[in-house]
């Protein structure tokens, strides 16, 4: 159900956001900003909704035990010390990574979605809560139900890391290891929050290196 979730969520995404591209009509296939705007939006709206559906049973528990499931919940100070172990273990895979494969190119869609301020709702605030419920929350936490730590988080960040090559093969790995180390957070903590902060840090980062 996890796993089946997520491409529900996918094509849940894809449908919320086929009327802005129908309105927007491009004619040499580049949307407007608005219309990127609404599609980033829809993908987000896809993997918080689903996720949401999947945790109450499809309405059988209440929105706050759905909450509870997915991991959003608070957490213990000690959390900072696996946040701070989490993001060590990301660099220390990066450096090397750059160093052995050279520097990863991802494909900039800030520019797409307009101004600064819209940029930051959309990549700094909405894609790390959206992904964080949907990949951590949802996957994750479904496919530790059945498999072994280890094993689950491998099986989600490779799922995670599949789902973002189009917009670039060489970030593939990077982000996989991302999202391993997050599903990791996740179990060490008890909450996806943590996951949240250094997701949002991260793609900070990456938004001010672009």
């Amino acid at each position: 159900m996890a796993v089946g979730g997520v491409l529900l969520a996918l094509g849940a995404g894809i449908l919320l956001g086929i009327p802005a591209v129908v309105i927007d009509n491009p004619v040499e296939g580049d949307l407007s900003p608005a219309a990127n705007v609404v599609v980033q939006l829809a993908t987000a709206l896809g993997f918080l909704l689903v996720p949401l559906a999947v945790a109450t049973r499809w309405g059988e528990a209440s929105v706050g035990q759905a909450l509870r499931r997915l991991g959003l919940r608070g957490f213990r100070p000690r959390a900072l010390a696996w946040m701070l172990a989490a993001v060590g273990a990301y660099l220390l895979f990066a450096g090397l990574y750059s160093a052995l494969f050279g520097a990863p190119e991802q494909e900039d869609i800030a520019e797409s979605f307009g101004t600064v301020p819209v940029q930051i709702l959309l990549i700094v605030i909405a894609a790390p809560v959206s992904e964080e419920v949907c990949f951590r929350g949802m996957l994750f936490g479904g496919l530790r139900t059945r498999l072994p730590r280890l094993a689950a988080a491998l099986l989600s960040a490779l799922i995670f890391g599949a789902l973002h090559a189009l917009t670039g093969l060489s970030a593939v790995p990077p982000l996989i290891f991302f999202g391993f180390v997050l599903a990791l957070l996740y179990e060490k903590t008890g909450s996806i929050v943590p996951g949240i902060l250094l997701h949002m840090l991260n793609n900070s980062v990456a938004l001010l290196g672009q």
